[in-house]
């Protein structure tokens, strides 16, 4: 087994660390990494199969990254989620940001229906818009099963429009009329990555504090989203024929998502010590860079440019959308000013 993996997995090894390097080399030249690793792994990994076709030879150790390495990467993901940061955030912040994502979810989901989009890529492109970008795509496209080339369909575009809300977004402060603090939630809403929601903020001021809630509280609805999403597919709403016991819960619902609901609950308990969580947080980042290098050795250019215009045009509605809800929450709830 080991033996058999082996070739496969040092090739996604390899490009995931490129992948980094590049990222760093980012950071050190720009001071902020515009294209994360993420990112740059799926694109190395489809730049490497467009120039060369992987055997049988490479072809465990791929599936092997793409598969069970992104579920392993995702258990890992639910130590970065507390019910303690949840009840802080306060009540109305928490059910206005719940009830924006879920509006967003099933927004967005519609629109990508109607532009054409396959069911999976438009469930990846909702989940990512409407909760976390990258991280939300990866966990869920485990959960509904789908294929390499969406994945980097959903993650490539999302990137790339994200990294623009980053540069257009202060600019929208002083039309709309928006405090420091309103325009924090406002940011906090709409960008996907913490890094990304600092760099927008930071011509406001000082609001890393307030959008690093807002962000987190996004970021927590992860959770409910991929259990839910793995009841209704495995589930699929249908009873036991008579005579029959239904489904042991491990088959109704897959054993990562067990394994991310049962480490959120740890963090939430305190059972996990503080000092792992920041090597915890990494490990699963490094294998989720590792999967998307894998991913990107499975896709297929040409099933990617054709969804391109579809999917660019479901994201820049979604994130339209993801706007005038998040001025609207600011407004009603009147938090932030």
């Amino acid at each position: 087994m080991v033996r058999s993996i082996f070739p496969g997995l040092l090739l996604c090894v390899l490009i995931g660390l490129v992948a980094v390097g590049v990222e760093r080399v980012e950071l050190l030249v720009a001071g902020r990494a515009w294209i994360e690793a993420l990112v740059l792994a799926i694109l190395l990994g489809t730049i490497v199969r467009t120039l060369w076709s992987p055997s049988k030879l490479w072809q465990p150790g791929i599936e092997f990254s793409a598969k069970t390495l992104l579920e392993v990467a995702v258990v890992l993901l639910g130590a970065s989620l507390s019910a303690q940061a949840m009840a802080a955030a306060g009540p109305r912040l928490l059910l206005g940001i719940a009830a924006v994502v879920l509006v967003s979810l099933i927004a967005t989901y519609a629109i990508g229906r109607a532009a054409g989009l396959p069911r999976k890529m438009a469930l990846l492109v909702a989940s990512g818009n409407s909760i976390c970008g990258n991280s939300a795509i990866a966990a869920v496209a485990p959960v509904i099963g789908a294929r390499a080339s969406d994945v980097a369909s959903a993650i490539a575009f999302t990137a790339v429009l994200g990294v623009a809300v980053v540069l257009l977004l202060p600019f929208l402060a002083e039309p709309l009329g928006l405090a420091a603090g309103s325009y924090g939630i406002l940011a906090g809403r709409t960008v996907y990555a913490v890094p990304q929601v600092l760099a927008a903020t930071a011509p406001a001021g000082a609001l890393a504090v307030q959008v690093g809630v807002v962000k987190l509280v996004r970021v927590l609805m992860l959770g409910p989203l991929v259990v839910g999403l793995s009841l209704v597919r495995r589930g699929d709403g249908r009873e036991a024929p008579a005579g029959r016991r239904l489904p042991p819960l491990g088959r109704l619902v897959p054993w990562f998502v067990i394994g991310f609901v049962l480490l959120a609950l740890a963090r939430s308990l305190g059972l996990i010590p503080e000092l792992l969580l920041q090597p915890v947080a990494t490990a699963a980042m490094a294998l989720t860079v590792l999967a998307m290098a894998a991913l990107g050795l499975g896709v297929d250019l040409r099933g990617l440019a054709a969804a391109g215009p579809r999917v660019s045009l479901v994201v820049t509605l979604s994130l339209v959308l993801l706007a005038a809800m998040a001025v609207g929450l600011v407004r009603v709830l009147g938090i932030g000013s």
